[in-house]
């Protein structure tokens, strides 16, 4: 099991002013976990919720209790700019919750807004895998409008990586059970909290 620390204090989008240190951060009671489809978010973020007595929200169930529409259903019909934009909303509505833990779409971070926002009001964990086990995962999920051939979703998770990268903490939920993870995360936001 691999948890590191990938940054501490970083500069704006504008290179001026610095957020927060992730301890600082991390006592606001908010983490956001953040990864690619199939990454184990979802399942990691219950269990991590339930690990530090926090509640878990999903972002997409979030989205789709807003619009009555599954992730799908709103990629179909009203395309994925209008899909950001509703995340975007669901994002910011998490703000006035703590002891809260947020399982982030995969493209969250495709918007600067959006990691300016988790930057700012929580502390970001990226859940990395290799892309084959993240593509196996999320060939058994019903809110996969992006999910397409193996060549596709790599370059797809190669243009999205550089948000993932800029989480607080890294951990590898590649090969480690759901549960260990989670632990691991919970030992390290409490060594930041304590």
């Amino acid at each position: 099991m691999t948890l590191v620390c990938v940054r501490g204090r970083a500069l704006n989008r504008s290179g001026g002013e610095s957020y927060p240190p992730a301890m600082e951060r991390a006592r606001k009671g908010r983490i956001y976990l953040v990864g690619f489809m199939g990454s184990g978010k979802s399942t990691v973020g219950g269990l991590l919720a339930r690990e530090l007595g926090y509640r878990f929200v999903d972002l997409d169930s979030e989205i789709e209790r807003m619009r009555g529409l599954t992730v799908a259903e709103i990629f179909e019909r009203e395309g994925e700019q209008e899909f950001r934009r509703l995340e975007a909303l669901a994002l910011r509505d998490s703000s006035s919750r703590t002891d809260l833990v947020l399982a982030t779409g995969g493209g969250t971070l495709t918007r600067w807004e959006n990691r300016d926002f988790i930057q700012r009001t929580g502390i970001s964990v990226w859940l990395d895998a290799p892309l084959e086990t993240m593509l196996e995962r999320a060939r058994h999920g019903a809110r996969r409008p992006l999910l397409s051939t193996p060549e596709r979703m790599a370059a797809l998770l190669d243009e999205r990586l550089a948000g993932y990268r800029g989480a607080d903490l890294r951990a590898d939920a590649g090969s480690s059970p759901a549960e260990a993870v989670a632990r691991h995360i919970a030992a390290q936001i409490g060594s930041l909290t304590g």
